[in-house]
């Protein structure tokens, strides 16, 4: 963990060196997500290019591209492979913002307050849709199988979660096996799919998945966090939404194992739905910090984020390289 300390205290850490490197690729990428995105029903289109064009970074896909540099991958095959991975997560957006009833998302109105519940899902399902025709035209049964698998373990993941909510007894194990499967599971196939594509051993393949699961379940443990430390102009989400919807989320879990009797108290009736006014957002996140839970929840965003590092320590030093460990860098100080 110490070499991504370093990493954090030296600069502020930006994506700025991925974007640099992927930038001609994505205008490829972004091409054939422009194109997909067309229907002759015109609220197919305004309703996807509302959140596809809402201010993501893309890292998802950014990952696909970067793990092919990083392979010295020359072809192409990784362009629509990379739209596919956007499609899937814009998909589970769409879905996860009706199933939450959330109001914001990248600081924008989501699509489902705009245009409703239905139209959200219908078009969430069009975009999944997309996306297995472009892993088809990729000509690979084995990036076929990596894809669908994990938008299946996605699905699973968030039943789980949805299964879980207002649950006060969710040990942190389920907890992890959530984030594992809603966020980490598309992260470590998107980094996979290159290692396919650039026909590179299984070692290589495997490395590249435990970077992406890594990073993912960092990436998560950071977005959870941050609910309790941020607001939603940094967020791009409303503040507390976590809270109000009842997530044991990491915080959550520690703040509620390390608190009094009186503390435990108050979380069982928040998490149940009893207690969600601004008062108690306030007083949850005075006590998430008394007890040090973010901080502990942050030091094992660190933990994953260094496991994503070494796992490509094994590949030779490069541009793509450096950039994939200060993308590791960045995701997990968005929360300082």
């Amino acid at each position: 963990m110490t070499a991504t300390v370093q990493r954090l205290d030296a600069h502020a850490p930006s994506l700025e060196p991925m974007l640099r490197l992927v930038a001609g690729d994505m205008d490829h990428v972004n091409a054939v997500i422009v194109d997909r995105m067309r229907s002759d029903i015109p609220l197919i289109p305004e309703l996807a290019g509302h959140l596809i064009a809402g201010g993501g970074k893309r890292m998802r896909p950014m990952l696909t591209l970067a793990s092919a540099r990083l392979l010295g991958y020359e072809g192409a095959r990784h362009h629509v492979l990379a739209a596919a991975v956007e499609f899937i997560h814009t998909a589970t957006l769409l879905h996860d913002d009706v199933v939450d009833g959330s109001d914001l998302r990248r600081g924008k109105r989501t699509a489902n307050i705009i245009w409703g519940n239905p139209a959200s899902v219908l078009v969430g399902d069009f975009l999944f849709s997309r996306s297995f025709e472009l892993m088809v035209e990729a000509e690979s049964l084995k990036v076929l199988r990596i894809l669908s698998n994990a938008s299946a373990v996605i699905a699973e993941g968030e039943v789980n979660q949805l299964t879980a909510a207002r649950r006060i007894d969710l040990p942190e194990e389920r907890y992890l096996d959530i984030i594992d499967a809603k966020t980490a599971a598309l992260f470590a196939a998107a980094c996979r799919i290159a290692a396919v594509v650039a026909e590179r051993p299984e070692a290589d393949e495997a490395a590249l998945d435990a970077y992406g699961r890594n990073l993912g379940i960092a990436f998560q443990l950071v977005d959870d966090a941050i609910d309790y430390v941020s607001d939603a102009g940094t967020m791009g989400k409303d503040a507390g939404d976590d809270f109000r919807e009842g997530k044991m989320t990491l915080p959550v879990i520690l703040a509620l194992a390390r608190g009094d009797e009186t503390d435990r108290k108050f979380w069982k009736d928040a998490v149940e739905g009893r207690r969600a006014s601004d008062a108690d957002f306030a007083h949850a996140i005075d006590l998430v910090r008394k007890t040090r839970a973010v901080d502990d929840t942050l030091a094992r965003a660190r933990h994953y984020g260094q496991r994503a590092i070494d796992a490509i320590a094994g590949f030779p030093a490069s541009k793509a390289k450096d950039a994939m460990v200060e993308a590791v860098a960045f995701a997990v100080a968005r929360a300082y």
